[in-house]
C-alpha cells in the first residue's frame, strides 16, 4: 500500500496575514474559491496542496503543528525576526539537521528543519 499525504488545511481569522507569514518561508500562494465555498489561499508543494481558510467566529486550534524541511533556516529565521514573529525554539542542531520552531499569526506552531547534508 502507498500512502501520501496531499492536503492540508489551516484556518485563520487573518487569512491574509497568514499568507504574507508564509510567503516568508518562501510558500507561493494562489487565491481560489470552489464553487460557493469561500475564497482562500492555495499552495502546492510538490503532492501536497496547503490551504489557509478564513475562520469565521471560532477558535483556532493552535493543538495542531505543521511543519517544513527548508534549505536557508537562518535566512528564514531573520526574516521572522525582522516582522517582528515569534520564535519559540531557536535552531538547534539535532539528528535532523538544524532545527527552529516558530509561531504563526493564529498560534499555529511551525517546525523548520534544514537537512544536513
Amino acid at each position: 500500500m502507498s500512502i501520501h499525504l496531499n492536503l492540508l488545511v489551516i484556518y485563520s481569522h487573518h487569512p491574509e496575514k497568514s499568507v504574507s507569514f508564509y510567503k516568508n518561508l518562501g510558500l507561493e500562494f494562489n487565491l481560489e474559491k470552489h464553487g460557493n465555498g469561500p475564497e482562500h489561499y492555495a499552495c502546492e508543494l510538490g503532492n501536497l496542496v496547503f490551504e489557509i481558510y478564513p475562520l469565521l467566529g471560532e477558535t483556532v486550534d493552535r493543538a495542531m503543528r505543521i511543519g517544513f524541511n527548508i534549505t536557508n533556516l537562518d535566512e528564514v529565521i531573520e526574516k521572522i525576526r525582522s516582522i517582528n514573529g515569534l520564535i519559540i525554539t531557536e535552531p538547534t542542531i539535532n539528528p535532523w539537521g538544524s532545527r527552529a520552531v516558530i509561531q504563526d499569526p493564529d498560534g499555529h506552531k511551525v517546525e523548520l528543519i534544514e537537512n544536513r547534508d
